[in-house]
């Protein structure tokens, strides 16, 4: 029963999320919390795991949560849940893409949905944030060396133009730094 919900809930993820990840990031945390599979700590640390390791955010993330709950079969039921719905889609969309292109409807439909993936990936930021402290009403020099690695990442990654390995090895090494 459990594998049968592993394998649901991502299918469904899979086909109904757009935007990639990052934007998938809160809809599976809903659906973990609903299930009771994890707690918030535990998901936000698996999205720091699934967010380091190489490969996609949603996949990443489906296979620590199957794992999590079921261990390997769990987590191999999870992948395929997740990543079907995308194969299935990629192969329709690349077969009628072209003919479908033209239509304004169509182009009007992938316009529309820009928002609300920009918004999916905000919302994922801003949870993950709060859920870690990153956020709080309480100003402290945890709180405010928090937001500053934030901001300095930011530049470095927008102003600075630095790739983002630099960036997270710079941030880790901060981290061991200020927080060890």
């Amino acid at each position: 029963m459990v594998l049968w919900g592993l394998f649901s809930t991502f299918f469904i993820i899979g086909f109904v999320s757009f935007g990639g990840g990052y934007a998938m990031i809160p809809v599976i945390e809903t659906e973990v919390s609903q299930h009771g599979w994890m707690v918030t700590q535990q998901f936000t640390d698996v999205i720091a795991i699934a967010g380091m390791s190489p490969g996609p955010i949603a996949t990443n993330s489906a296979i620590l949560v199957g794992y999590s709950t079921a261990g390997v079969t769990g987590a191999i039921i999870s992948a395929l849940g997740i990543l079907l719905p995308s194969i299935m889609l990629v192969l329709i969309v690349a077969t009628s893409f072209q003919k479908l292109n033209h239509y304004p409807i169509v182009k009007s439909m992938f316009y529309g949905l820009r928002p609300i993936v920009t918004s999916l990936i905000i919302y994922a930021a801003l949870k993950f944030a709060l859920s870690n402290n990153v956020i709080s009403m309480n100003v402290s020099w945890h709180t405010l060396s928090l937001l500053l690695v934030f901001g300095l990442s930011l530049v470095a990654l927008l102003k600075l133009r630095w790739h983002p390995v630099y960036v997270i090895l710079l941030s880790g090494l901060v981290g061991v730094v200020l927080y060890s």
